[in-house]
C-alpha cells in the first residue's frame, strides 16, 4: 500500500434545494481545499450550476473546482444478468476517472471533496468506488461522509406524509425490481431509477405519491388513485422530459387499507 493518503469529504448535498443543506454539510464545504464536480452533459448542466452556486456561498477561499464528465453507460433495456456487468463496467471506468483526480489534482496535505447530490449511503455510486479505489492499493483514502437529505425524504415532505405506516414494512427498490418486491409483500414500496415507467404495472388498490426534480424549480408532484392518475403522470413525465433533456423522479407506492 503507497503512503499517498488524501482526505476526502464525500457530502451529501440535499435532493436540490439550496435550503437542503445541512449545517453539517455547510460546515464541511467550507474545510475543503479542492471540489472534485462530476458532470452528466450539457442536458444536466442546471445540476452542476447549482453545485458552483452553493460554493459559491458556502467554501472557504482560495479552493479549487475540478470538473470531469461522467463516464457513459448502457441503458438499454437488459436482463438483470447483463445490467449488472454494465453497471460494474461503469463503475470501473468511473474508478479509474476518481482515482485520477485523487493522485493528479490535489496534494497529500489536501482535503477534497465530493458533493453528492441526496444523501451519499442511498443510491450513490461514490463511497463504494472509492472502497475500490482503496482496495487497489494505489492511493490510500481517509474517508468522512456528511448525510444529506435525500430525494426519499423530500418526497415525503413535499406531499406532507410519513413514509411508514404503524406496523407496515416500507421497501426501498430500483425499479427494475419493483414486480419482485411487489409480489414478496403487502409494505409500502419507495421506487426509484424508474426509465421504464414501471409504475404502470402494479396492481390493486394503491395511491402513488410521485415526484420529479424535487427541490428544484422544475418540481413536479402528482398524488392519487394509481389508476386515476397514472395516465396523467405519464403525460407530465414526456412533457418534462422533452422540455428539459433529462427528468430525475422518484415515488410512493401505498396499498389502501
Amino acid at each position: 500500500m503507497t503512503t499517498q493518503q488524501r482526505r476526502i469529504l464525500v457530502i451529501g448535498i440535499g435532493a436540490g434545494d439550496p435550503d437542503y443543506l445541512t449545517l453539517g454539510a455547510v460546515k464541511a464545504m467550507g474545510r475543503a481545499d479542492v471540489f472534485f464536480i462530476v458532470g452528466k452533459g450539457a442536458d444536466t448542466s442546471a445540476l452542476t450550476d447549482l453545485r458552483h452556486r452553493m460554493l459559491d456561498e458556502h467554501a472557504r477561499a482560495p479552493y479549487r473546482v475540478v470538473e470531469v464528465d461522467d463516464p457513459s453507460r448502457d441503458r438499454r433495456p437488459m436482463g438483470r444478468g447483463d445490467y449488472t456487468t454494465a453497471v460494474h463496467d461503469w463503475r470501473a471506468r468511473r474508478a479509474d476517472i476518481f482515482e485520477g483526480l485523487l493522485r493528479d489534482e490535489m496534494t497529500a496535505d489536501e482535503t477534497a471533496a465530493f458533493l453528492v447530490w441526496g444523501d451519499p449511503s442511498l443510491y450513490d455510486s461514490t463511497l463504494g468506488i472509492l472502497a475500490a479505489i482503496e482496495a487497489r492499493g494505489s492511493v490510500s483514502v481517509d474517508v468522512e461522509v456528511i448525510p444529506g437529505i435525500s430525494s426519499v425524504s423530500s418526497l415525503a415532505a413535499r406531499h406532507r406524509i410519513p413514509l411508514n405506516r404503524v406496523g407496515r414494512p416500507l421497501h426501498i427498490t430500483p425499479a427494475r425490481r419493483l414486480s419482485d418486491v411487489g409480489r414478496n409483500d403487502d409494505g409500502d414500496i419507495v421506487v426509484l431509477l424508474d426509465a421504464h415507467e414501471s409504475f404502470t404495472q402494479a396492481g390493486g388498490d394503491v395511491w402513488i405519491y410521485w415526484g420529479a426534480y424535487l427541490g428544484t424549480p422544475d418540481e413536479l408532484l402528482v398524488a392519487g388513485p394509481l389508476r386515476e392518475v397514472s395516465d396523467r403522470i405519464r403525460r407530465v413525465r414526456a412533457e418534462a422530459r422533452d422540455r428539459h433533456g433529462w427528468i430525475m423522479d422518484t415515488y410512493l407506492l401505498r396499498v389502501v387499507e
